[in-house]
């Protein structure tokens, strides 16, 4: 996958029934970021794409990485509502001058 030219690469299937709606893997070889754990951008993608599917304007992604992530999306018009709980790993702050 690390030869790949795109700058990321989303998998996704249907879940078997249960909790989950969808699931889903995320990669980004071209930033060195082999599988990202849970990542709600992936989502405002994946969403719109699955609520064709299963002609639902709510469903709940589960990203099935090692540490994985759940994500509970509302589509809105043109946007996507995420929910969930997060792990914060990272904090910072930017000045522009």
């Amino acid at each position: 996958m690390a030869k790949l030219k795109e700058p990321w690469v989303a998998v996704t299937a249907p879940a078997d029934a249960g909790e989950f709606d969808f699931v889903s893997r995320f990669f980004v070889p071209t930033a060195g970021i082999n599988e990202d754990p849970a990542t709600g951008s992936s989502h405002t993608v994946l969403m719109p794409y699955w609520a064709g599917k299963f002609g639902k304007t709510e469903l709940v992604g589960r990203q099935i990485s090692n540490r994985g992530g759940t994500m509970y999306c509302k589509l809105v018009d043109d946007r996507v509502k995420i929910a969930g709980h997060v792990v914060e790993v990272m904090t910072g702050e930017l000045t522009i001058d």
